[in-house]
C-alpha cells in the first residue's frame, strides 16, 4: 500500500500594477443577484467589488451539486478562506451512492441513471457577470477536477466534463475544459493521492474490504488497498482568459455527467483575480511515495515526484544555472538509476544527481500551459531510528522579470521544515512537524484493539491503525450469526455475535498485521456465554497463511445440569499433546464475561490464561507450541460440527492482539 502525501509548493510569477483609483460598482436595479449564487461568487472572488450579478441553478433538489468549503483533504483554498466544488452528484461527500463510507460506484444521481441524449444529465452551472477593472486584461482561476470514471473509463464515452468559459465582449469566448476523455491523460492523481476528498476510493470484493482490480462498477471503500485504487484526479490547474479594461464579461461554470448519471465527478474552483498582464507563471507540487507499502521503515524505497507547471502565455526558458535543485533529504541515499523527466509538449532531459553535494539539479525549459514531470528515489538508511522524519525540499528558479534570467534563485517554493528537535528553522513561530510532505520512521504500538463499536450493527467488522486495515471479519453466512450487534456488549457499545452451526461454518477473523511491519505475540477477548439445551461445540483454530494450526480451543457443552431444558453447561479445552485439556480444572463457565488470553512464551510454548469478570483470573496453563509460531497468526477459523436446533449464542468484545517486529 502506497503512502502519499501532497505538498503545496507555489510560486506565481506576475508583475501586478499598483492600483491606486479606488472604485465602486454599483449595479443597475433592474440585476437582482440571487443570494445564494452571490455567497458562491464571494467565495471564489479575489474582489467580490467586481461582482454584477450571479445566477445558479442544478439538477438536484436544494442545490445539492455545490457547497462552499474550507478545505478538502490537504487541499487548502488558493486565496482567501474558501472555495467551491462542483459534482455530478453530492457535492462534498464520498462519492459513492448516498455518499457513505463504502458503497456501489455507481454514485448519485438526480435524473434519470442512465438517460438517452435528448434527456437531462446530472448538471450544476454558476453564471458571473463581472465587471473588468482598470488596467486589467486577463481573468485568472484556478480549478481541479475528480472523477471515479478513472481509471476504468477513461476514453470510453462516459465523458464527465468540467468547462468554464469567459465571454469577453473585446476578445471574444474563451473556454477551458478538463474532461475524462479528451484531457482523461490529465488525470494524473489516484486515490492514494486524495486522501479526504471523497475520491480516496478503492475497489473492493462485494460486501468485503478485500482488494480487487477497478475494471468494473464495483463496491469501493475508502479503505487503502492495492490493486484496487478506483479514482482520479488532475494537478490544480491555473487558467488565464484575455478580457478587456472597463467591459462587463460573463463566467460560466459547469459540470456535467456524460454517457451516463452513475460514476460521480467533482471540480473545485477558486482564486477568480483579474490581472493587468501574463507572465511565465509557475507552480510546483510534490508527491511522495513508499514503493515498499505499508508502514514506513529503514530500507523502504521513497521515489519522489515532482511537477513544475507554467500555466502563464510565456514559455519559461531554459537559462543558465539551474531550474531545479533538491538536496537529497537526511538519513537517506539516492538511488542510482532512478532518474526521469517527461512532458506532453517535449521531451526533456533528466535531471542529474550531484554526488558532491548529494543533491538532484535540473535544467530545462517549462512551455506555456504544460508540466514537467521530475522523478528520483531514495532509500532510507538502515538503522534509522523510529519515529525519525524524512524531509525534503526542492527549490525551482525562474525568470519573473522575462530578461532571460532566473533572477528569482533565493525564493524557495516550500517552507524549510520544522523538525522536532525545539528549533524553528523557517522562521514561522512552530518548531513541529508542519511539512505535509514529511515522512515519519512508523513507531509500533503495543497492541491494537478491536471493540467493535464503529463497525455497522448485522455486518462483518474490520478495524485499521493509523489509515492500515490490519483486521476483518468474513461476512455470514447459512444458517447463523456471524455479525456485529448492538444489543449485548463488554464495555464498549456493540460487540461481535456468533451463533454457529454447521450448515454454516467455517467463518474467520483476519489479520494483516503485516502492513503494520508486526507479528503477534498474544491474542485476547472478552466473551460471555450461557447455558444451553442441547449438545453443542464451538472450535476456535489459530492458523497462519499456509493454514497451520497455531493454537486449538474448544467450547463444549455437557449436560450436567438440574434445571432442565437449561441445563447443558459450558466447558472450555485447549489443545496439547495431541489430544483437548481441561483448562478451567472441571470448572463450568456460567452466565458472564470471560477474557481467553493465548501468549507465546520465551521457549515457545503456549501459555493459556482464562479471567471472570469481577473477579479476575480464574484457570492458567502451559502448552506445547503447535505447527509454526504463535506469531505467525493470520486468521482465527470458527467452525462447528453441530446443526443445532436451539443453537448457542457468544457474544464477542473488546479484542486486543499484541503486536512486536519481528
Amino acid at each position: 500500500m502506497n503512502v502519499r502525501k501532497c505538498k503545496n509548493i507555489e510560486a506565481v510569477v506576475v508583475l501586478m500594477f499598483l492600483i491606486s483609483t479606488i472604485f465602486v460598482i454599483c449595479p443597475s436595479d433592474s440585476v437582482k443577484a440571487d443570494a445564494f449564487s452571490d455567497s458562491l461568487a464571494n467565495a471564489i472572488l479575489v474582489d467580490p467589488s467586481t461582482l454584477i450579478s450571479s445566477s445558479y441553478w442544478d439538477l438536484s433538489a436544494g442545490n445539492q451539486q455545490v457547497v462552499i468549503l474550507e478545505s478538502l483533504g490537504n487541499i487548502m483554498p488558493s486565496h482567501g478562506p474558501n472555495f467551491i466544488m462542483f459534482s455530478t452528484g453530492i457535492a462534498g461527500a464520498i462519492a459513492t451512492r448516498g455518499g457513505g463510507e463504502s458503497g456501489s460506484e455507481r454514485g448519485t444521481w438526480f435524473g434519470l441513471q442512465r438517460p438517452e441524449s435528448w434527456q437531462d444529465f446530472d448538471e450544476a452551472t454558476l453564471t458571473l457577470q463581472l465587471l473588468v477593472p482598470p488596467g486589467m486584461n486577463y481573468l485568472y482561476h484556478t480549478s481541479q477536477f475528480f472523477s471515479t470514471e478513472a481509471p476504468e473509463w477513461i476514453d470510453s464515452g462516459y465523458n464527465d466534463k468540467f468547462t468554464v468559459t469567459v465571454n469577453s465582449p473585446s476578445k471574444g469566448i474563451t473556454t477551458h475544459i478538463i474532461d475524462v476523455d479528451e484531457n482523461g491523460g490529465n488525470l494524473v492523481l489516484d486515490s492514494y493521492d486524495l486522501e479526504d476528498t471523497g475520491f480516496d476510493l478503492f475497489a473492493k470484493e462485494p460486501g468485503t474490504h478485500i482488494p480487487t482490480n477497478s475494471d468494473d462498477i464495483d463496491w469501493l471503500s475508502t479503505d487503502p488497498g492495492s490493486p484496487g485504487w478506483d479514482a482520479g484526479a488532475t494537478l490544480p490547474v491555473d487558467s488565464l482568459s484575455p478580457v478587456s479594461p472597463g467591459e462587463i464579461i460573463t463566467m460560466t461554470i459547469n459540470i456535467i455527467d456524460a454517457g451516463d448519471n452513475q460514476l460521480d465527478s467533482a471540480a473545485i474552483i477558486d482564486n477568480v483575480e483579474f490581472w493587468p498582464e501574463a507572465k511565465a507563471n509557475i507552480t510546483a507540487k510534490k508527491y511522495v511515495d513508499d514503493l515498499n507499502g505499508g508502514m514506513v521503515i529503514s530500507g523502504d524505497i521513497l521515489e519522489y515526484t515532482v511537477y513544475i507547471s507554467n500555466i502563464g502565455n510565456m514559455d519559461q526558458l531554459d537559462n543558465a544555472g539551474d531550474e531545479f535543485v533538491d538536496f537529497i533529504p537526511q538519513y537517506t541515499t539516492f538511488v542510482p538509476g532512478s532518474l526521469s523527466a517527461s512532458c506532453p509538449v517535449y521531451t526533456p532531459d533528466p535531471p542529474e544527481y550531484d554526488s558532491g553535494e548529494d543533491k538532484i539539479t535540473w535544467n530545462g525549459e517549462v512551455p506555456s500551459d504544460s508540466t514537467v514531470e521530475l522523478n528520483f528515489q531514495v532509500s532510507i538508511n538502515p538503522g534509522t531510528s523510529e519515529g525519525i522524519v524524512i524531509s525534503n525540499q526542492g527549490t525551482v528558479y525562474w525568470d519573473n522579470l522575462d530578461n532571460g534570467v532566473d533572477e528569482n534563485t533565493a525564493e524557495e517554493l516550500t517552507d524549510d521544515p520544522d523538525i522536532d528537535d525545539g528549533v524553528d528553522q523557517d522562521g514561522d513561530g512552530q518548531t513541529n512537524d508542519d511539512d505535509p510532505t514529511n515522512i515519519t520512521i512508523f513507531i509500533p504500538p503495543n497492541y491494537v484493539e478491536e471493540g467493535f463499536s464503529d463497525d455497522q450493527t448485522g455486518r462483518f467488522a474490520s478495524q485499521e491503525y493509523e489509515g492500515y486495515s490490519w483486521f476483518e471479519t468474513s461476512e455470514k453466512s447459512g444458517e447463523g450469526n456471524f455479525e456485529v450487534a448492538s444489543s449485548y456488549f463488554y464495555q464498549t457499545p456493540k460487540s461481535f455475535k456468533i451463533k454457529q452451526r454447521l450448515a454454516s461454518s467455517p467463518q474467520y477473523w483476519n489479520y494483516s498485521t503485516s502492513n503494520l511491519n508486526c507479528v503477534i505475540p498474544w491474542w485476547e477477548s472478552w466473551f460471555a456465554c450461557g447455558n444451553a439445551t442441547e449438545s453443542y461445540t464451538l472450535f476456535m483454530t489459530y492458523e497462519n497463511d499456509i493454514g497451520q494450526d497455531l493454537a486449538k480451543l474448544r467450547l463444549i457443552y455437557i449436560e450436567d445440569g438440574d434445571n432442565p431444558p437449561n441445563d447443558w453447561l459450558l466447558k472450555i479445552y485447549y489443545w496439547d499433546q495431541d489430544q483437548w485439556n481441561d483448562l478451567y480444572s472441571d470448572q463450568y463457565l456460567f452466565n458472564s464475561w470471560y477474557k481467553i488470553r493465548i501468549e507465546e512464551d520465551d521457549s515457545q510454548n503456549l501459555e493459556y490464561y482464562l479471567n471472570k469478570s469481577g473477579i479476575g483470573q480464574v484457570a492458567f496453563k502451559t502448552g506445547n507450541r503447535l505447527e509454526d509460531d504463535f506469531s505467525s497468526l493470520t486468521s482465527l477459523r470458527w467452525d462447528s460440527i453441530d446443526n443445532s436446533i436451539v443453537c448457542p449464542i457468544f457474544f464477542w468484545d473488546e479484542h486486543s492482539v499484541g503486536l512486536e517486529t519481528p
